[in-house]
Parts: structure tokens; C-alpha cells; sequence
């Protein structure tokens, strides 16, 4: 677990800032957040506001079962995403299919419709979206 969060903080560090992410750390961990598609699981690892906006940062390890299209969907935010384990084929709207190996990662921009496809281990991601806060993490696309 100490290995996910030293991965997730530079890209936290990036975002808001030490200052923050220290004061984020004394928080207890979020329960689970149980917004998209039931193939995939996101368990929150840590979640803080963005100073002087009305968007939060979370970040949260998903897992993905084995052989699955995840589901086409959208944030209201960003998404950075990180494959620890597996393998995945990220589908982003308008650009080409991106296999995904571990070790690399990826971002979708605020809205744009995505989705994966995993392969026969499944895949196990760190994410970090910055997202409008009271909207749900993950809405299925229209």
C-alpha cells in the first residue's frame, strides 16, 4: 500500500502542492466509491479539495476484472491513470486504441467519453482524477 501512495504523490504533489497532500494524509480513508461500471472497482486511497475551487482530487486504486470492456464513460474532470498489474487497451474518443502495459500510464481529458478493455489477468490501475466535487466520479456515456 505504501508503494501505491509513493507512486500516487508526485502527480499529487504536482496538483495542489505538499502543503496540502500533508494535511489530506491525517484524514481517515474514504469509503468506497461505488459510482461506474460494475466491472470495475475503485477503493478511494485519499481524497483533499483543490484550494480556491470547486474541484476535488481523488485518488483511488481500481480493479478491473479479466476479458471485460469496462464500459464507455466520462469524469467531470481529469483523469491520470497508472497500470500497476495486468494489461489494458485504453479507448479515448478520437484518438487511436492505446495498448497499455505496466509501468505506463495515461490521461483523459474533462468529459471525453473513454473506455478498456482488459485481457485475461485484468488490470489494476492508480488513478487520479480532479473532479467537480458533488458530481458522481463516473457516468455512463450517452
Amino acid at each position: 500500500m505504501r508503494r501505491i501512495i509513493l507512486l500516487a504523490m508526485p502527480i499529487s504533489f504536482a496538483l495542489v502542492g505538499s502543503t496540502i497532500l500533508a494535511t489530506a494524509q491525517d484524514k481517515p480513508t474514504p469509503a468506497p466509491i461505488t459510482q461506474g461500471a460494475a466491472n470495475i472497482k475503485r477503493t478511494p486511497v485519499q481524497k483533499f479539495d483543490v484550494p480556491g475551487t470547486n474541484l476535488e482530487t481523488v485518488i483511488a486504486i481500481a480493479d478491473i476484472i479479466p476479458n471485460v470492456a469496462i464500459g464507455a464513460h466520462t469524469h467531470p474532470g481529469i483523469e491520470s491513470a497508472y497500470l500497476l498489474e495486468g494489461d489494458i487497451v485504453v479507448k479515448i474518443a478520437g484518438q487511436p486504441d492505446r495498448p497499455v502495459k505496466p509501468g505506463e500510464s495515461w490521461q483523459v481529458p474533462v468529459g471525453v467519453v473513454h473506455d478498456g478493455t482488459t485481457g485475461a489477468k485484468g488490470a489494476k490501475v492508480i488513478v487520479t482524477y480532479v473532479v467537480e466535487k458533488g458530481k458522481p466520479l463516473a457516468t455512463p456515456a450517452k
